[in-house]
């Protein structure tokens, strides 16, 4: 039942209410920004081709560039517009952002509209018999008063899981540019060690008919001629296998770019070089890099929010307020109804307190306050594998980079060796035997150095990556 009172008294009470409301600290731990804790410099240290140079934003962003190689850049271009994954990460954040909304209207007034008529014919048993007509026009409106904070903690928690929406699309972003890289460097590194093994394949048939003919001629043993045999399917057989990496390494390039499998084989189907790393790699000190990962941040804004919907448990602890009104007009004439005689008002405050639900509403605080626990322990996680993945990304690269000069050491003096073993056959001074190891070694070492040369730069692309390069040039604008 409402008490109709003066509009203005109302109007009155509910100012009074909201300085009341706005002026209490809402309940609850208030969240202090986490700061990843880094050593001052990385362990692995500066090998060959890094610099503890701090890198350039620019660069880094688009780190890409720094290759050299406008097809992939235009790959990955493309991935960054018809990536599902990255689709979906952006309806992720319009989703939180939707949310946020829908909280933050709570702290507002609701206001509905509504008019009525209402007419009676009593019976004729009825001892009167006055026919009644009632016509209703007004606004009626509710507003819980947010005095402990309960919805302001749950705004900050839904702007904190926004934000964490956006850091997660950021990473997806980095995943996706160094995912495009690697499939790309895959399909040059096997296209390479395919052109190495049909190399050495054409190699392994002059020798094979050198062989035959001097069979022929009872200059060599069915055993030579076997061996030469076997060497050559052997080889011939390799090359399938290299194709069978190929054609997955371009097949999940076309995922990548939301394409079907197999939208990709005629644009990448000749032949070209890998990508050619820079000279030196600026990778700077620990701390720039952690704040620089949008999974850090993503990992952090958690935190944030799990820390304001502890603040939301508490506020179940005390009592609600709520102030409900309305306005007006009625009237039993439809022609009076617009007239100042028919407005009214009422205005109808009210407080409810759960004073016992058997500790509920603690141990759902405990239970938000055990999440808080968990959800830093997963920051503090995310934080050493950060660590983890650059200190091992650093090191790679640079041992790689030596593991690559040796192996092409490697295949200078296979070439030799070849070359020496198949004269001094000829000059009857070795037997086949010695031929068939230089032709095996030799086409393990050049596959060996191809593989190698691929790895130089999917190293160095996981160094971007553990940087957290790639997602601020491309971020989109919501």
């Amino acid at each position: 039942m409402t008490r109709k009172i003066p509009i203005w008294s109302a109007m009155g009470l509910a100012l009074l209410a909201l300085h009341f409301a706005a002026a209490c600290a809402p309940v609850g731990p208030d969240y202090v920004k986490q700061e990843p804790e880094a050593p001052p410099a990385w362990n692995s240290g500066m090998g060959k081709g890094l610099s503890a140079q701090r890198p350039s934003p620019d660069r880094l962003a688009s780190w890409w560039n720094l290759l050299h190689d406008p097809e992939l850049s235009k790959l990955i271009a493309q991935a960054v517009k018809s990536n599902l994954d990255l689709k979906q990460a952006k309806a992720r954040v319009r989703q939180a952002r939707a949310l946020r909304g829908i909280i933050q209207a709570g702290l507002f007034p609701s206001v509905d509209a509504a008019g009525q008529f209402e007419a009676s014919d009593p019976s004729e048993n009825t001892p009167s018999r006055a026919t009644d007509r009632l016509y209703t026009a007004g606004l009626d409106a509710g507003w819980e008063l947010d005095v402990f904070g309960g919805m302001r903690r749950a705004v900050e928690a839904a702007q904190a899981d926004l934000e964490a929406a956006e850091a997660d699309l950021s990473d997806v972003l980095v995943s996706l540019a160094a995912e495009v890289a690697l499939s790309y460097v895959e399909v040059r590194t096997f296209q390479a060690r395919i052109s190495v093994a049909q190399a050495n394949l054409a190699s392994q048939e002059d020798t094979y008919g050198f062989i035959q003919s001097r069979h022929q001629a009872g200059l060599t043993t069915k055993l030579a001629l076997e061996q030469a045999r076997y060497n050559l399917e052997r080889t011939r057989a390799f090359i399938p296998s290299l194709a069978i990496g190929r054609e997955a390494s371009l097949n999940r390039l076309a995922v990548l770019l939301g394409l079907a499998p197999g939208a990709v084989h005629d644009r990448l189907q000749a032949v070209q070089p890998l990508p050619v790393p820079p000279l030196s790699v600026a990778v700077g000190i620990p701390a720039e890099a952690l704040r620089r990962r949008p999974d850090l941040r993503r990992a952090e804004r958690r935190l944030a929010a799990q820390s304001a919907r502890i603040g939301v448990a508490t506020a179940d602890l005390y009592p609600r307020f709520q102030l409900a009104g309305s306005i007006g007009l009625e009237s039993v004439q439809a022609g009076d109804l617009l007239r100042s005689s028919s407005f009214f008002a009422g205005f109808l405050p009210s407080i409810s307190w759960k004073l016992f639900d058997a500790g509920a509403i603690r141990q759902n605080i405990a239970a938000q306050s055990a999440l808080q626990e968990q959800v830093l322990l997963a920051y503090e996680a995310a934080v050493l594998s950060a660590l983890e993945e650059t200190e091992n990304a650093l090191t790679g690269y640079a041992l790689e980079q030596n593991r690559r000069e040796n192996l092409r050491l490697a295949v200078e003096a296979a070439k030799e060796a070849e070359a020496l073993s198949q004269d001094l056959y000829k000059a009857g001074l070795v037997n086949f035997d010695s031929v068939l190891d230089a032709q095996r070694s030799l086409l393990e070492f050049q596959d060996q150095l191809a593989l190698s040369e691929g790895a130089v730069v999917e190293r160095l692309i996981a160094i971007y990556k553990a940087l957290g390069g790639g997602w601020a040039a491309m971020a989109p604008q919501e």
